[in-house]
């Protein structure tokens, strides 16, 4: 048998409504590929509000120029102070007021790296709301449409997806084979008609473990199929 390499039910990791569906069934779709939107707006405006203070340089800038002007404050009131023009406690104020001035500047900072850690994190809030295809494969079935509700609770996927390329031929084999069929062995694969055809596939997994009833084995073989030419589903015969 001729079989999916893998078949994935695709869900959503957060519960909400269904805004847009992008594939419909049969479509071919690549990893990464956006298949569906779950309603995000109070989620996008919360990212909008989070970039806004993670692009928001007054605080900083503020702060710094405090820094820059309590410096000058201090260095000036040095200098007065070695000439006994100002005395020692109006110098020890322009020195408090200046580390001070720094202390703020390292919390608008601190600050502003919270702001971008929390843009981040609103970023992947919305993200979330994203659901995009975890292989390269087609759509076999479509089960959620755009205002039903996704939710953890429920059985039904957002859809189901196939992964075709490459595909899985599973083999039975006589026990009297066992020993004689290698991974890394090539085969040749006929489809059943009206598939049909030649292709060559190569031996993944030999089972270790023989069917004592009906005196059996099975193997896996790997078969390319970069066209998506060859249907999952269909039986076959291999020739080694």
């Amino acid at each position: 048998m001729i079989e999916a390499r893998q078949n994935i039910e695709v869900r959503s990791s957060v519960e909400g409504i269904i805004d847009t569906v992008y594939v419909r069934r049969g479509d071919t779709v690549k990893r990464g590929q956006l298949l569906a939107l779950l309603a995000s707006g109070p989620e996008r405006a919360a990212l909008e509000v989070a970039r806004s203070r993670a692009t928001n340089q007054g605080e900083l800038k503020s702060a710094a120029a405090r820094v820059d002007l309590a410096r000058k404050k201090w260095e000036r009131a040095e200098e007065l102070q070695k000439k006994n023009f100002v005395s020692e406690n109006a110098r020890d104020e322009a020195l408090a007021e200046y580390r001070l001035a720094e202390e703020q500047l390292r919390v608008a900072q601190e600050n502003q790296r919270l702001a971008v850690l929390d843009e981040k994190r609103a970023g992947e809030v919305v993200g979330q709301r994203s659901i995009r295809s975890p292989v390269n494969g087609v759509v076999v079935e479509v089960l959620l449409r755009p205002g039903e509700l996704m939710s953890s609770n429920q059985k039904n996927p957002v859809m189901k997806l196939a992964e075709i390329n490459p595909l899985n031929v599973e083999l039975v084999l006589p026990v009297q084979l066992f020993g004689s069929i290698r991974p890394g062995q090539e085969a040749e694969v006929t489809p059943e008609q009206p598939v049909g055809g030649r292709h060559t596939a190569q031996v993944e997994v030999v089972d270790r473990v023989v069917d004592a009833a009906s005196g059996t084995f099975g193997v896996r073989l790997r078969l390319p199929n970069p066209r998506n030419e060859i249907p999952a589903g269909v039986k076959c015969r291999a020739r080694f």
